[in-house]
This record gives C-alpha cells, structure tokens and sequence, in this order.
C-alpha cells in the first residue's frame, strides 16, 4: 500500500496513512479518463439552443407577387427562409447531450484520475480542516502554509465553516467524498484529502 503523509494545519508531519492500491495505485489509461470527462461535459450541456421554423415566425401567408410574367424567382410567402426575417431551416431545437458509459468503466476512471493524483505527489491528507468561525483569511493563511496551488479539497462530511470560508477563493473548490468525480479531480492541480474523505473514497469502492 501507498502511505502518505498526515499534516497539521501548519504543514507539520503528525503521522502517516496507507491509502488503498486498488483505488490509489492504478494503471492509468487516459482514454479512459478522456471518455469519462467527455461524457460528464455532455451531461452538463444545456441543449436549449433553438431556432423558429418557417411555421412560427409571424406573417402574412399571402404570395408576394404572381408566379409568372415577372422575371423574378418564383417567390411564395414573406416567411420563406430565403428571405430576411424568414423561418430557419434545420436549425436546432431543444434537446439533451447526455449520455451513459458502464458503471465499470467510470469506477475505473475515478481510481484512475486519483491514482494519477498520488504518481505525481498532488495529494495532501490534512489531520484536520476544522475552522472556529467563517474567516475567509483563516482559509488562506492554511492554504498558504500548506503551499497548494489549484486545489480541490474533498470532506467525508459537511463543514458549514470551510464552505463558506472557501467559496469566495478563485481555485479552490470544496467537495464532498460522494460528489467526487473524474472532471474536478482532473481539473484542479493538487487534492486535498481528510482521513475522513479516505476512509469514504475507498468504502465507494468496496461493495
């Protein structure tokens, strides 16, 4: 097993943790991961571009002049697409992206992501990141001593203190262990992890 080592909140070692292989340790396939975070960017899509169709823009259905005689193209009434103003033809309409890949293969592409997290020494397990009060700057001083970079910091429970005190930070995203997700792991450059947010991570994996 991978054993990593537990800070305090002042960047001081206090003990050390054996992070799972079967979840920390595997072969890392990035056309896996790619699949997954394409899937979740589908699933994120609006679909609500839409156009109106000849049949809805308001106007006359009147001919605009006769057929023959004039010279001009044949021209039926002031709503044809071809005119300014006119109907759109085979434009979009509101729809869903989303689609499913296999459970197993987003299982696999979590362990991937955080397995890729550890190889490069991105991960940091904090002893604890319980906070007295909602203070923005308490926050960073931590961050600061801590000497993360675009960090996504994931808690086995709710911490009202941490949210509120991290949400106005650019970079920084709180999580919690059931939300996590191949897309943030990947986005952001370091993890931060609670004894707590393991334990949870690796009981995902256990049934």
């Amino acid at each position: 097993m991978a054993v990593v080592d537990v800070l305090n909140k002042e960047g001081e070692k206090v003990s050390q943790m054996e992070l799972s292989d079967s979840v920390f340790n595997v072969e890392v396939k990035p056309a896996v991961l790619h699949e997954v975070v394409k899937m979740q960017l589908a699933k994120r899509r609006a679909g609500t571009a839409c156009v109106k169709n000849r049949s809805d823009i308001k106007g006359s259905t009147r001919k605009l002049f006769r057929q023959k005689g004039t010279g001009r193209a044949r021209r039926g009434d002031i709503k044809s697409p071809l005119l300014r103003g006119g109907g759109v033809v085979f434009g979009p309409h509101p729809r869903s992206y989303a689609y499913s890949l296999p459970k197993k293969v987003r299982q696999l592409a979590l362990k991937m992501a955080l397995s890729s997290k550890l190889k490069n020494e991105n991960i940091k397990v904090l002893e604890d990141l319980n906070l007295d009060g909602i203070k923005t700057k308490n926050f960073v001083g931590i961050m600061q001593v801590l000497n993360t970079r675009k960090t996504l910091i994931v808690i086995g429970e709710e911490n009202r203190n941490l949210e509120l005190s991290a949400r106005n930070i650019p970079g920084v995203k709180v999580l919690k262990a059931e939300g996590l997700n191949v897309y943030d792991i990947l986005r952001y450059d370091d993890l931060l992890l609670v004894p707590s947010s393991v334990q949870s991570i690796e009981g995902r994996f256990a049934s």
